[in-house]
């Protein structure tokens, strides 16, 4: 498993599209989590949805494009992946107080 810039370089942009998908679904509105925390969670969800692709070796065969389907598909499960983690910690916290 080798992970090159070019991979990083596209998670990111895709990333980008990602998380504003993504704080649109979660927070059922047009704006999601605003510019700058759509863009933030869709650069972290590009990162782990990229990474989490290329160690479980998923393909789904969409890798003829620069920015392909499968960087969007996988920033998308990164970005859904990292909000739920923010949730949990956030509830656990909640919790404790």
């Amino acid at each position: 498993m080798e992970i090159t810039l070019g991979n990083v370089i596209g998670w990111l942009v895709a990333g980008i599209l990602a998380g504003s998908l993504a704080g649109t679904l979660v927070k059922r509105s047009r704006e999601g989590f605003g510019k700058l925390g759509n863009l933030v969670i869709g650069l972290l969800g590009g990162l782990i949805g990229g990474s989490l692709f290329q160690i479980f070796n998923i393909s789904l065969g969409l890798e003829n494009i620069a920015v392909s389907l499968q960087d969007l598909v996988a920033a998308f499960v990164g970005s859904l992946i990292f909000l739920t983690i923010v949730w949990a910690i956030r509830k656990r916290s909640q919790k404790q107080l």
